[in-house]
């Protein structure tokens, strides 16, 4: 009995020495050795399995992955003088775990390197721009320009900047009142300058309508007074030519006419007997 608890015993203790001396990178790993404190090597470890020297080695891992450094929200002045609020995040990963490793130790403190080199590369690119062509078109220009100088100066520290970009530019608290107020001022002024330029253009118009009116009045009280002439020289015309024709027939039309308008209502009429204009009714 006590020479197979030995010997469980004795197995117990190969297993444990035996996890001791290996260890596994996992495929989103990189791994560095360590021997008292100092790494081993002038290289990381891979995926896979790797083995060390039991209790006076060690490892460190870290994440090979893409990573991403949301940094903090910063003032930024541009090349127009104006002060710009900027909030901007980052992609990176580490390329050399050992380089890392030597240089920032962990991950705070290549976040650390990170925001200090990405801010102010950021902040000598949008110094020179004005803060229309940052919003509007050079932005996309300005990230990559950011990206490829951080890169350079992050090499040493064995991070790799895959991408920067800006979430959001702003303009600080103060100055957006003062900004709002003049953008506001500029719009009254352009609306009164248009309301203005309305009123001219209505007075325009009624003006032209107005004298084409009169012109097309004029036009047609012409022409009627014209056609009204023309009718009355050809009803005297007919008149004429009836009054020669039948002399006595022309007077007896006439003086029914003349029934016909004096006698229509109840208009009285005081006449002698003989008079001449009931002559057709006696």
């Amino acid at each position: 009995m006590k020479k197979i608890q030995f010997f469980i015993g004795l197995l117990g203790l190969g297993v444990f020495l035996l996890l001791q001396c290996v260890f596994v990178v996992e495929q989103t790993e990189r791994a560095i050795l360590l021997q008292l404190g100092k790494p081993i090597g002038d290289a990381s470890y891979g995926p896979g399995l790797h083995f060390k020297l039991p209790f006076i080695q060690n490892v460190i891992f870290f994440d090979s992955r893409v990573l991403e450094y949301d940094a903090p929200i910063a003032e930024i002045i541009t090349l127009d003088k104006k002060n710009m609020v900027v909030d901007n995040f980052s992609r990176w990963r580490i390329v050399d775990a050992l380089t890392f490793y030597q240089t920032v130790r962990n991950i705070p403190g290549g976040l650390s390197r990170i925001d200090d080199i990405v801010y102010s590369q950021m902040r000598e690119a949008l110094g020179r721009y004005t803060f229309t062509e940052i919003v509007a078109t050079e932005r996309s220009t300005i990230m990559e320009e950011v990206t490829t100088k951080s890169n350079v100066l992050l090499k040493e520290y064995g991070i790799h900047i895959i991408d920067v970009r800006i979430k959001r530019t702003d303009l600080p608290q103060e100055n957006q009142n003062s900004i709002y107020g003049r953008m506001q001022a500029e719009r009254e002024r352009q609306a009164k300058q248009y309301r203005s330029e309305g009123r001219e253009e209505a007075t325009k118009i009624t003006t032209a309508a107005d004298k084409t009116r009169t012109i097309m009045l004029a036009e047609a009280n012409r022409e009627a007074e014209a056609l009204r002439g023309e009718g009355e020289a050809v009803a005297t015309g007919i008149y004429a030519q009836a009054l020669e024709r039948d002399p006595e027939f022309y007077e007896f039309v006439r003086t029914m006419d003349a029934y016909k308008k004096t006698m229509a209502g109840q208009t009285q009429f005081v006449l002698t007997p003989d008079s001449t204009f009931f002559k057709y009714l006696q």
